[in-house]
């Protein structure tokens, strides 16, 4: 199989900054150390993303500061019994789910404690104080204010290998399901709103993802980064994941590790998970790319998209590859008030599935078949779960034939997953972890341990009018022409009315001129090796992509046009486009 120029490591060029970024300790203890004030006393304040290696800041960066007096906030922070006390609601006895936090971050520290050490460091009569640790600007401003960021990926990596527990609890060796929980629900939430007013006056930004290979940028630049990207085509950065039902397509296409026994996910577009890369001259910074929705969501989203979801990335394209793999674990996602009532989201996962590819017996397992008595099936599920025999899918599931290029609507309700044997660019609402197994085909997950099954949750929310009638009437291949021109063809594709994502394709042999409407646009070149992306004003520079590649275009971008690349006669390109519907 031929393989692909799919950029793994897509990066935003930032021109004008090359002087206001650092690499290495050295470089950026120089940095610091000219911010130092010339009066008698400098507090520098670095403030962390929990995660963040604490210790390699005491051993790389503290020492070389010689800092007069070191204040470590987390001395202040509540200890694990009265955290637990204070969160219990939302983490529940759930392996998998718990109850989104509406914490803030000065709830887990202690006032006493906390308001001794702002007393120490105003007893501190001169030299350089430095106060560091997951939420040290609470104990002061800071005269210098570093903030110390990761993408929750490389969390997510530190968790899996055992290094790292949750915040503030020694549990490195729980259950990765139900650490990733506690993020999920708690911590990022509650570290996402301290950050955001920091990262607009932040004097640097420090990017610790490499451990040991550290990089900063000046707040200047960061947010002049950030203000650019808001404002022109952009990539963020890949993430590749194996899985029990993984397949080989991405590994032989995007030329991926051939060690790996698979590849099951690639999150391609999920801004709360991916990195965004960002350059400086020869310093590259590598950030959540939630940080740029966080300072710039109507810049990003426009204004309407804004306005009904907050500071969220509402769209998620991601690939599913069971090519060479197996079956998707049967699942079936949460109806709004569901999702509301039992986990505190506002809005739920409605999906799709676009075909990229597929061998020739692929199908798609979608809604139950006329006729089926719920009952029955929960019954039989439960028997599954228990392990006293198989769920007899061929009795009560729908199995449609998958092609190249079709697309299968999914809201909320309706039982699916995908079959062995297809490569799946899934496009969604972003809430991707509320996803309720009901069977997972006897399978153990990578771990050796049962993958998790959400019966109780599952039974709940299926929508059993989703019969074989009504899903071919209204999921299966919904295409309608809407237009077309000298070069190209534009269809209506979805997604279904309860679905809030609209999503075109247009099939292209010249250049298609597109426009944003107010709204974030995501795209992805589903066909085609390569195509330019360009500003009819000249309002941001050309912008390649290739294909599979997702790519974002904000709101701000307004005009834009798609121009294949290279010996297009006889050849059709074609994207897929999704946005928020007015």
């Amino acid at each position: 199989m031929k393989l692909t120029t799919y950029d793994k490591y897509p990066e935003v060029s930032v021109k004008g900054y090359e002087h206001q970024a650092w690499q290495g300790w050295q470089a950026i203890v120089t940095a610091l150390n000219t911010r130092r004030s010339a009066a008698a006393k400098t507090v520098l304040v670095i403030d962390c993303y929990p995660g963040v290696r604490l210790s390699e800041l005491e051993h790389q960066l503290l020492p070389a500061l010689n800092a007069s007096v070191l204040v470590n906030v987390e001395s202040a922070r509540q200890d694990e019994q009265a955290l637990h006390t204070l969160l219990a609601r939302n983490l529940t006895d759930d392996r998998v789910f718990g109850v989104l936090s509406c914490h803030q971050l000065s709830e887990f520290f202690d006032a006493d404690r906390l308001a001794a050490l702002r007393q120490q460091v105003a007893d501190a009569a001169e030299g350089l104080v430095v106060v560091y640790g997951p939420g040290a600007s609470l104990v002061h401003p800071g005269d210098v204010l570093v903030y110390a960021d990761l993408p929750r990926w490389e969390i997510q990596q530190r968790m899996r290998s055992g290094e790292l527990g949750n915040w503030g609890v020694e549990n490195q060796h729980e259950d990765i399901l139900r650490r990733y929980k506690r993020a999920f629900f708690i911590e990022w939430r509650v570290f996402d709103r301290h950050k955001t007013p920091l990262l607009k006056r932040t004097h640097f930004l420090l990017d610790t993802t490499l451990a040991d290979a550290p990089s900063m940028v000046s707040g200047e630049a960061l947010r002049a980064g950030l203000k650019e990207t808001s404002h022109r085509p952009f990539r963020v950065v890949p993430f590749f994941d194996p899985g029990v039902w993984g397949g080989q397509w991405m590994k032989q296409r995007f030329d991926l590790d051939p060690s790996k026994p698979n590849y099951a996910w690639c999150f391609d577009c999920v801004p709360e998970e991916n990195s965004l890369l960002m350059r400086f001259g020869d310093v590259r910074i590598e950030i959540p790319s939630l940080d740029l929705v966080l300072l710039h969501p109507q810049e990003l989203l426009g204004e309407k998209v804004h306005a009904r979801f907050g500071a969220e990335f509402p769209i998620r394209f991601d690939f599913l590859d069971t090519m060479g793999g197996q079956n998707l674990s049967f699942q079936v996602h949460p109806l709004t008030e569901y999702i509301q009532q039992q986990f505190g989201m506002h809005y739920t996962q409605d999906e799709s599935y676009y075909i990229l590819d597929a061998e020739p017996d692929a199908v798609v397992y979608l809604g139950t078949k006329t006729g089926t008595d719920p009952a029955a099936m929960i019954d039989d599920l439960h028997q599954a779960a228990r392990g006293e025999k198989d769920f007899d899918d061929r009795r009560f599931v729908n199995q449609i034939p998958a092609r190249k290029h079709d697309h299968f609507l999914i809201p909320a309700g309706t039982v699916h997953c995908s079959g062995s044997g297809t490569m799946v660019l899934e496009i969604s609402a972003t809430p991707y972890i509320f996803t309720f197994k009901l069977w997972d085909w006897g399978r153990l997950g990578l771990d050796g341990l049962p993958r998790p099954v959400h019966l109780t949750h599952g039974e709940q929310v299926i929508d059993w009018q989703r019969d074989t009638q009504w899903v071919h009437q209204h999921l299966v291949n919904r295409i309608e022409p809407l237009g077309e021109g000298d070069g190209w063809q534009e269809e209506r594709t979805g997604l279904h009315e309860r679905e809030f994502i609209e999503t075109r394709r247009h099939w292209f042999s010249g250049p298609v001129t597109h426009h944003t409407q107010g709204g974030v646009n995501v795209l992805n070149l589903v066909e085609g090796a390569e195509a330019l992306v360009e500003s009819p004003s000249g309002a941001f520079a050309p912008f390649t992509v290739h294909y599979a590649e997702t790519f974002i275009i904000p709101a701000s971008v307004g005009e834009y046009r798609i121009t294949p690349v290279g010996n297009s006669i006889g050849q059709r390109f074609a994207t897929v486009k999704a946005w928020v519907r007015g």
